[in-house]
């Protein structure tokens, strides 16, 4: 468990991509089987421990310190794991450090009445540093900048293996991935897991910049619209069904009404949305679906699930990807047209003769519901990963508006000392209403004068948020980007804003020259 912990606390503080890749791969060549394969595991969150949750561990360490001094500490720090970690009266030598297998295994198998026994008895054995590792282990809210991708970019790279291949056989693998080690040691063969309805690495888009319009030809490239939902691809094989996220998460059990819809033996890419009557929902109507164990019968109802589809890429067993995107799109306009169901619909492309016709075309776009434009080469085959030239990504130009900060909350991770989450509102009848919260969209530097602001302005607190002062004539405005917004009950104002970010911090401006809500109720789609 040293070494683990050891690896999560060099991740944490590794700046660059490069050096995140070497630690793992360091970590891949120095560790045993299967140590190394529950931390690869650990790092893609394949881990998931039914009887060991937070709540758990709160209550151990309340009954060994004072709840009030917790509850004070945590505010401060901002991270449960490092301050248990700190806080945590140890008792060295009690009892011998676990490996991190022996956890692993161990927690799965244990009940959940003996389950506080055994995470105190780990807790008085290990180190500062062991601990915090083993609270992010058993939480799975690791925030040490790794992504899933990424831990297994560094597997391929230690292995020399293809990552292409390594995703595509990913989701027939379970840890600790003897087998998959074993391929990349160059000790066994590639592992062939039996799966009828596989994932297969999806192509993603560069975004479009000026500099790359003089470098175009609008004749070389087909334009359709990025619709505002969650990018997925359905697969059915073999008698299978599975419903996979852009990343390659299982979305199946989420989405009943669209697996029943999956009569056909083929692999579609498409954005996954909320359609009424033909029409798209927003996409706050979408998040009620997401992310659900179980879904009722009223949202079904309410919310039904469908396809735009972009792309086709496999037919009946057919590999369609080394096609190129036109002749792909034939054969997916006649697969839709065949397939005839309300659920798995058309994307369609967008006739233009120009970048220009483009511009106006993806800023009054058809609906709401839609993001922007997407660029593709005619001749363009399906490449997984993000290769440069033959996709962009061209957004709407976002939405602005000149809004006051009301709370602070501190951030997680390397943010835990700064106040860097910000609920921020306008102007209705005289009164400061909420419209949104941001954490992102600012420099360090600029964290560190919005943070002093917070200190120096601080009006109230309620746990561990703060009430800044937000009076007409002082207080501190963000011009505040998004890409949308929509109703909402959950929000005093009524108003929910999609993707919002600080766009700007505007010093010069005092708080009754922000906005107004009907402002922002006018951009309301109708």
């Amino acid at each position: 468990m040293n070494r683990f912990a050891a690896l999560l606390d060099r991740l944490a503080y590794a700046s660059g991509r490069n050096d995140k890749l070497a630690l793992i791969k360091d970590h891949f060549a120095t560790v045993s089987d299967p140590d190394r394969g529950y931390a690869l595991a650990a790092l893609t969150g394949g881990l998931d421990f039914k009887h060991a949750k937070p709540a758990l561990i709160r209550g151990l360490v309340e009954e060994r310190t004072d709840p009030v001094l917790f509850r004070l500490s945590y505010d401060y720090v901002g991270d449960m794991a490092e301050t248990i970690s700190l806080l945590w009266p140890a008792k060295h030598g009690v009892n011998r450090v676990p490996e991190l297998t022996e956890i692993v295994e161990t927690l799965r198998e244990t009940s959940k009445s003996d389950m506080p026994g055994l995470i105190a008895g780990w807790l008085d054995a290990l180190d500062e540093n062991g601990r915090w590792a083993l609270i992010k282990l058993i939480t799975g809210g690791l925030r040490i900048g790794v992504s899933s991708r990424l831990a297994k970019t560094a597997l391929a790279q230690y292995g020399d293996l293809d990552l292409k291949e390594v995703e595509e056989i990913w989701h027939g693998l379970e840890a600790p991935y003897i087998d998959l080690f074993a391929w990349a040691d160059g000790t066994g063969p590639r592992p062939e897991p039996d799966i009828a309805a596989p994932f297969r690495p999806v192509m993603l888009a560069h975004p479009v910049e000026d500099a790359d319009f003089a470098k175009l030809s609008p004749a070389d490239f087909r334009a359709e619209w990025k619709w505002d939902g969650v990018r997925v691809q359905a697969v059915a094989a073999g008698g299978e069904r599975r419903l996979y996220s852009r990343t390659g998460e299982d979305m199946t059990g989420t989405f009943p009404d669209l697996i029943e819809a999956m009569n056909f033996d083929a692999a579609i890419d498409g954005e996954l949305l909320v359609v009424r009557d033909g029409q798209v929902a927003p996409f706050g109507d979408l998040q009620k679906r997401l992310n659900r164990k179980t879904t009722s019968k009223k949202l079904l109802n309410e919310f039904p699930a469908a396809i735009r589809a972009y792309d086709l890429l496999f037919e009946s067993g057919e590999d369609l990807r080394i096609l190129p995107f036109d002749e792909r799109r034939k054969r997916l306009e006649n697969w839709v047209e065949r397939l005839n169901h309300p659920r798995i619909s058309l994307s369609p492309l967008i006739d233009f003769q120009s970048f220009d016709d483009l511009d106006r075309i993806r800023n009054d776009p058809a609906a709401q519901s839609i993001e922007g434009v997407m660029l593709k080469r005619g001749d363009s085959v399906y490449e997984a990963g993000r290769p440069k030239g033959p996709w962009f990504k061209w957004k709407r130009d976002p939405y602005l508006v000149d809004a006051v900060l009301l709370y602070a909350q501190r951030g997680h991770g390397k943010r835990s000392s700064f106040y860097s989450d910000y609920t921020f509102g306008v102007w209705r009848d005289g009164e400061l209403v909420p419209v949104g919260k941001a954490y992102f969209g600012f420099t360090d530097a600029e964290l560190k004068q919005i943070d002093k602001f917070v200190r120096d302005n601080t009006e109230d607190s309620f746990g561990p948020v703060r009430q800044v002062t937000h009076e007409p004539d002082h207080g501190l405005v963000f011009e505040v980007a998004f890409e949308g917004l929509n109703r909402s009950t959950r929000h005093k104002s009524g108003l929910a804003m999609r993707f919002p970010r600080i766009h700007r911090i505007r010093w010069d401006k005092p708080p009754h020259e922000a906005d107004k809500i009907e402002a922002l109720e006018s951009l309301l789609p109708a």
